[in-house]
Parts: structure tokens; C-alpha cells; sequence
């Protein structure tokens, strides 16, 4: 029986001047990735099944094959794609072919959008302190508005008596 060659599952982001690949594939020894101007390769044997991987991806604009970059991290390999003219505007897809591939998805995780600003705080918060919580209460008058800690003074001792303090009447 013959080794059939799968495409390893793939993940993708983008920014203004560069294009992020990630192989999520294991254990990954000596890959083969070549960058030409127009597509990406890659083969290699890993996951838990030592499986052999192999895909070439028809990039949608041309990229700078000496700039772009791999790295194996041992649970994926993540690959750096400098674009060939970092002036041009967002990349709708990936991929040259309009075809859906069931390999490769959206990196969410570092998705910017093309209206995006890219000074963000911490968390994604933006303009509303940098994802300081404390700050964030401030600003809407809760957690210590006054500039202080909350005052307990103004409560009641306990004299006047509380209808949770009375007892529990018995079941029939």
C-alpha cells in the first residue's frame, strides 16, 4: 500500500506588509518550505500518526521569496510572508484559486483588520484605558470614584433589626 501525501491543516493572518502562516502540524523533522513570488511549499512527516504532509499554495499577490521566513516551533511551524509591494491594500483571500479549502482557516488569533489602527492596549481595548480595569471603573463612576476607598460609616449598627434575623418557622 502506498503513502498517500495530506495537506497539513493550515491557519492564516495578515497585516499591511506581511502575510502569517501557521502549519499546525507536530513534531515536524527537517521540513521542506520553499518561497517562490507567487506560492509557498511545503512537505514534511509529523503529527502524532508521522503522516506525510505536503501542500503548495497559489498565493494571491506575489511576495519577496528572500525576505519571507519559516520558523519550527515543534508543535507548528510559523511562516512570515513579506509582501512584494507593502503599499497594497488587504488580500481578500489567501489563495490565487477561488476554490474553498477544507485545510485552511482564518488565524483569528492574529487577525487585524485592514481599518484596524494597531494601538490597541492590552486586551483589545483600545481608547478605554489599555484593558486597565481599575481605570476603566473609574472613568464610570464606580470602584472608588470619589478617589478614595468606599466609606462603611453611614450604615446602621444592627439596633434596628433585619427581618432575615428572625427565626425559621417549623414544617408541618
Amino acid at each position: 500500500m502506498t503513502q498517500q501525501t495530506l495537506p497539513p491543516p493550515v491557519m492564516w493572518a495578515q497585516r499591511t506588509a506581511v502575510v502569517f502562516l501557521t502549519i499546525n502540524l507536530e513534531d515536524v523533522k527537517d521540513p521542506d518550505i520553499k518561497f517562490t513570488k507567487d506560492s509557498v511549499f511545503f512537505k514534511g512527516t509529523g503529527g502524532v500518526e508521522k503522516k506525510s504532509y505536503e501542500v503548495t499554495i497559489p498565493l494571491y499577490k506575489e511576495i519577496d521569496p528572500e525576505k519571507s521566513k519559516s520558523f519550527n516551533r515543534g508543535r507548528c511551524i510559523e511562516i512570515i510572508l513579506v509582501k512584494a509591494n507593502s503599499e497594497d491594500s488587504y488580500w481578500p483571500a489567501l489563495t490565487s484559486d477561488k476554490k474553498k479549502h477544507h485545510w485552511l482557516k482564518c488565524d483569528f488569533n492574529k487577525w487585524q483588520d485592514e481599518d484596524d489602527s494597531g494601538d490597541e492596549g492590552v486586551g483589545g481595548m483600545g481608547g478605554m484605558g489599555g484593558g486597565d480595569f481599575e481605570e476603566m471603573m473609574r472613568q464610570m463612576g464606580g470602584l472608588g470614584a470619589g478617589g478614595g476607598k468606599p466609606s462603611f460609616d453611614d450604615l446602621e449598627d444592627g439596633d434596628g433589626g433585619d427581618s432575615d434575623d428572625e427565626p425559621i418557622p417549623d414544617l408541618e
